[in-house]
């Protein structure tokens, strides 16, 4: 398997990437996608509790110990989080990271005269 693999198809794609030790999933459209949900929080007009928390978090003279986390608290709740696999797409990429996990041939050692 090689990283030219075509994904897992549907909304969120998943590539099935293979390392010596295993197999990578990459997400980046899930990346993507969160990162917009907390661009789009962080500018939602009618509701700036974000901000007002970022802001928070960010000022040196009135940061308090729990306002990152508040604010982190505050995003995930509203981040994407979940992939949808629609009809066999869940049964492929199980499929394909069974393949990738499989039992692989290891070189055998070149011997030195």
């Amino acid at each position: 398997m090689t990283d030219d693999q075509p994904p897992i198809t549907g909304p969120i794609p998943v590539y099935v990437r293979t390392t010596p030790v295993g197999v990578v999933l990459d997400l980046a459209a899930l990346r993507d996608l969160i990162v917009g949900d907390v661009i789009d929080e962080l500018l939602n007009a009618d509701d700036t509790t974000a901000w007002d928390l970022l802001h928070s978090a960010a000022d040196p003279e009135t940061a308090g110990e729990l306002d990152g986390e508040l604010l982190q608290q505050h995003l995930t709740e509203r981040a994407s989080s979940r992939i949808p696999l629609y009809g066999t797409t869940g049964l492929d990429l199980a499929q394909r990271i069974r393949v990738a996990l499989g039992p692989r041939a290891v070189p055998q050692q070149r011997r030195t005269a």
